[in-house]
């Protein structure tokens, strides 16, 4: 019996409300097991597809693509994505509260592709599902298979079932995005609170027990310890089980993250901490489950302080658990336990555990309570080692542009008394020509939660920000598409109502129909300065007040093309003086197959204690033999640093973020004392997903 196909896209750009410019015909069914889309997508010129990438879980917005997302809990608000570009390329991600985050990671894990950000309560592109894809480039088009078995997903134990379901396609030499059930240009394919629905599903018993050992020897040379080379073998094991169709317990033992990218450097001119973020797939799968707080601001739990000690030391980890997934009605629960070993001069051995629960309600609401632990032992513990974190947060949509969210938290320090709290509340209203976001938050001077991040500490803030979009039609002058002028300002006072930082922004975007991008902006800026700090070795900032103007301008030309260009431009005052910072990159694709990028981060300060120069330079460079081969490397300069660093790793992807790995790294002074991290590696890896139940 044939089956009827899913048609009738509708573009939400560039002509909004309009009929896709091409026929999509997507077409579903399922085996016992197993659940397939079969995705046609004609083209009337099959010679201008554009494929920019095919390494694992690149972006897709860059290049002519497919995706689906399923909401299988149909909560409206969490789902599964899934998507491919006409090279096969393989994507997919969790999505969870309709993909408005609070928390931040970068992907890295095993894949090539993972540059791009995602949210801890957002979409989670590390989040890697055992499925398969194939495509074929044809005279009408390009067509795309989908094989999801059921056993990769998570869903309620009834057997019929019907849950939210869209697509989304994109044409990218027309800057063209159209969804299958039609949505509003602010919002997206995570919007699941209006995707369609996938009824009369007819799903098997959830049944998983996956196990995944691994192999890795390498081979360790530091320029500081030691002449000698260390040579060492080690195995592990992870094991997923499905306790229940919606429930899940993941066990790791003597974790390891070897095949992941190394951080990118960055240059910190400023006083408060600078935020790197997590990369490791143990800890970004199902990292929104886990988010609360404020984004690169205060989290209230951050996996990267897990087997991370102090200046990037690692701290092995011998292994640990997690249980997560919904129970009752839309309930979802995250319980984490995770045991590092005692580092003699480092650390001790420290128990973390962090609970969470978090219950969605209707129209994009939930609330939700976190518990975080650190717990010492052993012979460097003290006996008052520990450190614990509370907190409460939630969630209230009012109609479909409006969002109301906050979080009140606590800590318990031996040591800190009173000031340990916490709380942040923020509005959100997001329309097809308005957008305004206002918060206010609030950190004590002795809130510390150790197992989360505070990029600083003792203060009030209020931030607000409007913008106005305007949509032009296909006959603006100089071909703009649109024009989205704003204003944003920022403001930081401590408790004896010291303004440290404010922030003015006014700007406006110019977008034009190519895909560039030309951004032109004001920034007026206070620092409250009230301990001297140390900007460059010799050359320090005094107490005061600096007030100053700075000039903003950011060119970006479209990813689409086979060579790209961004630039970020400031220049005005800065601690009394005047700065310049610029920060230029170049990208080239050859094909789906070759991409490199190069970027550079200048900073020029002439202060009143001294001049200085800071240059950071990023060289990327990947080539994909097919999807799920791949060579990459990653090269740093930083003369802030003292030092350069090179990345390589090389990769055969299996299923679910396995498969071979080789990685070198080397890391050397410029000339100046050895650094700490001075010296090479040579690691070799191999895990292989074993499906017990299949």
């Amino acid at each position: 019996m044939a089956i009827e196909p899913v048609i009738g896209f509708t573009q939400t750009t560039p002509e909004e409300g309009q009929p896709a410019s091409e026929r999509t015909e997507v077409r579903i069914a399922y085996s016992t097991d197993t659940l397939f889309f079969g995705v046609i997508c004609y083209d009337d010129d099959p010679s201008t597809l554009i494929i920019s990438d095919s390494r694992r879980d690149s972006p897709l917005n860059e290049t002519d693509s497919f995706q689906i997302i399923l909401d299988t809990y149909l909560d409206q608000q969490n789902g599964f994505v899934f998507g491919t570009n006409p090279s096969g390329l393989e994507y997919d991600g969790q999505v969870t509260s309709e993909g408005q985050g609070t928390g931040r990671f970068v992907g890295g894990g095993s894949g090539g592709g993972r540059q791009q950000q995602g949210s801890g309560q957002g979409l989670n592109i590390n989040w890697d599902g055992s499925w398969e894809v194939r495509t074929q480039v044809t005279d009408f088009g390009w067509s795309a298979e989908f094989a999801i078995p059921f056993r990769t997903l998570r869903y309620p134990g009834e057997t019929l079932q019907t849950w939210g379901l869209n697509f989304q396609r994109n044409i990218r030499r027309r800057n063209e995005t159209a969804f299958w059930a039609p949505l509003p240009r602010q919002y997206n394919l995570y919007r699941l609170s209006m995707a369609g629905r996938l009824t009369q599903l007819r799903v098997p018993p959830q049944q998983n027990l996956k196990l995944v050992p691994y192999l890795l020897g390498d081979a360790v040379h530091s320029d500081v310890a030691s002449s000698d080379t260390l040579v060492q073998g080690d195995v592990g094991l992870d094991v997923k089980y499905s306790v229940t169709p919606s429930l899940t317990l993941d066990a790791t033992y003597n974790t390891d993250f070897a095949q992941v990218e190394v951080d990118d450097q960055q240059v910190n001119l400023d006083r408060f901490n600078l935020f790197f973020p997590e990369k490791r797939p143990f800890f970004l799968e199902n990292a929104g489950l886990f988010g609360v707080g404020n984004s690169g601001m205060a989290e209230l739990f951050f996996s990267r302080r897990i087997g991370i000690g102090p200046n990037g030391t690692v701290i092995p980890i011998v292994g640990g658990a997690r249980l997560s997934g919904q129970v009752g009605g839309n309930v979802n629960v995250g319980l984490l336990s995770m045991q590092t070993e005692e580092v003699a001069g480092v650390a001790p051995s420290n128990n973390f555990t962090v609970g969470r629960i978090r219950k969605d309600l209707p129209n994009r609401s939930n609330i939700g309570a976190i518990l975080v632990n650190r717990q010492a032992s052993g012979n460097l513990a003290g006996s008052d080692d520990y450190n614990r974190t509370y907190g409460i947060d939630g969630r209230v949509g009012i109609g479909q542009n409006t969002t109301i969210n906050g979080f009140v938290a606590r800590t318990k320090t031996p040591g800190k008394v009173g000031s340990d709290h916490a709380y942040s509340l923020r509005y959100v209203y997001n329309s097809q020509a308005w957008q305004h976001d206002y918060s206010y938050g609030v950190v004590g001077q002795n809130f510390n939660p150790e197992v989360g991040f505070l990029r600083r500490s003792g203060y009030r803030n209020f931030n607000s920000r409007s913008m106005y979009t305007f949509r032009l039609g296909p006959d603006a002058p100089l071909k703009l598409h649109e024009l989205r002028p704003h204003v944003r300002w920022s403001s930081f006072w401590d408790f004896n109502g010291f303004q440290e930082t404010s922030s003015a922004h006014i700007d406006n975007h110019w977008e034009f129909k190519n895909g560039t991008e030309i951004h032109t902006g004001m920034n007026l800026k206070t620092e409250g300065v009230t301990d001297a700090f140390n900007i460059m070795p010799g050359i320090v900032v005094p107490p005061g007040t600096y007030d100053h103007k700075e000039m903003q301008l950011v060119v970006m030309t479209s990813q689409a093309l086979p060579w790209s260009v961004q630039l970020y431009t400031w220049a005005g005052g800065a601690w009394g003086g005047d700065r310049l910072t610029i920060r230029p990159s170049v990208r080239y694709r050859m094909g789906e197959a070759f991409n490199t990028e190069v970027s550079l981060s200048r900073n020029k300060y002439d202060l009143s204690g001294g001049e200085f120069v800071t240059n950071l330079i990023i060289a990327r460079t990947s080539y994909s033999f097919t999807p799920r081969v791949f060579i990459q490397s990653l090269i740093q300069y930083n003369d802030k640093a003292d030092l350069w660093s090179s990345n390589l790793r090389f990769g055969i992807l299996g299923q679910a973020n396995t498969g071979l790995f080789l990685v070198y790294n080397d890391t050397h002074g410029l000339g100046g004392p050895i650094p700490e991290t001075s010296g090479r590696s040579l690691i070799l890896k191999y895990s292989h997903l074993f499906d017990v139940l299949q």
